[in-house]
């Protein structure tokens, strides 16, 4: 169903089962997001109770921690890989330790047959000579590894320490990287939780030729404790960068009625073609199991 069709009048027994909010968007675009969602993991100690959940065939995307390294990001892929899932391993540069550590970076990925990276800078201290992205992303790609697609970073709601100006310039210097690579590529929204300061950025990213396909990141249906608790087991010095990067969208997280990720998806459904948005990137906060719960409702509700 078309948001074209969706504004004929609605026969009153309908009224009550549909959903205010699923109507106002475009329904058909909504379904093939959430039907394409990519799974956010965290290599935590609950990861293995998780994977249970986790719809077959899906594409799970695990990060990278500043208090753990590449390779505890390296092993859960392996393990999920296992399993039949499609992984996309976060690296982080400043977590990267020099030239030697991408070699082998690139053989472990090359082994485990990876086909998906995601690079960004990453808040640790530098370990070795990388203090962004753009510069791990030249060293890397020289190497020519057996890779398909990259996916990079980016902040519609801004960074704690980097000046807008400068984001905009790193977004356009890493296309071309992974242009001249011959690679595809997209960029994954950080968390934000406002639709119309994520439709604005985009249309301005647009404008200054960023052409990447865009992943929306969206937090998935986690509850205040659950989200709590990642948060202390991710370290208190993580939390407080995080929170310094993120912090209206916590606050909104953390606030009292909840959040439902379809406030944020519905319009800028309407605004998909337009944007260049093709996907879902789902911060899960480990809480597979309610994030796709809500995810199978609302494929429910979408098809009716």
């Amino acid at each position: 169903m078309t948001a074209t069709e969706n504004s004929a009048p609605v026969p009153p027994g309908d009224r009550k089962r549909r959903r205010p909010h699923l109507a106002r968007g475009d329904r058909d675009v909504h379904r093939r997001l959430l039907e394409g969602m990519t799974f956010e993991l965290i290599p935590l100690k609950n990861l293995e109770d998780q994977i249970p959940f986790i719809p077959t065939g899906s594409t799970v995307s695990m990060t990278c921690s500043p208090v753990r390294t590449v390779e505890d990001t390296l092993d859960p892929c392996e393990r999920l890989g296992n399993y039949g899932f499609s992984t996309i391993p976060h690296i982080a540069a400043r977590m990267v330790e020099g030239e030697a550590h991408v070699d082998q970076i690139v053989a472990r990925i090359t082994g485990l047959g990876i086909r998906r990276v995601f690079v960004i800078g990453g808040d640790a201290e530098p370990h070795g000579p990388f203090t962004d992205a753009a510069s791990f992303l030249r060293s890397f790609l020289a190497r020519k590894p057996d890779i398909d697609v990259v996916g990079i970073g980016s902040y519609p709601d801004g960074h704690g320490t980097i000046p807008d100006d400068a984001l905009i310039s790193a977004l356009l210097e890493k296309q071309e990287i992974i242009t001249e690579a011959g690679l595809e590529g997209y960029m994954s929204t950080q968390m934000c939780l406002d639709h119309q300061k994520i439709g604005s950025w985009l249309a301005e990213r647009r404008s200054a030729g960023v052409t990447l396909p865009c992943h929306l990141g969206v937090p998935g249906a986690v509850d205040r404790t659950r989200l709590l608790t990642i948060s202390l087991r991710l370290g208190i010095g993580h939390s407080a960068r995080y929170l310094k990067k993120n912090r209206t969208s916590v606050i909104r997280l953390l606030s009292p009625g909840g959040y439902n990720p379809n406030k944020l998806i519905t319009p800028l459904s309407k605004r998909a073609a337009e944007l260049g948005i093709t996907g879902i990137h789902c911060f899960t906060f480990n809480a597979v199991d309610t994030t796709e719960d809500w995810r199978q409702k609302t494929l429910a509700d979408l098809r009716r």
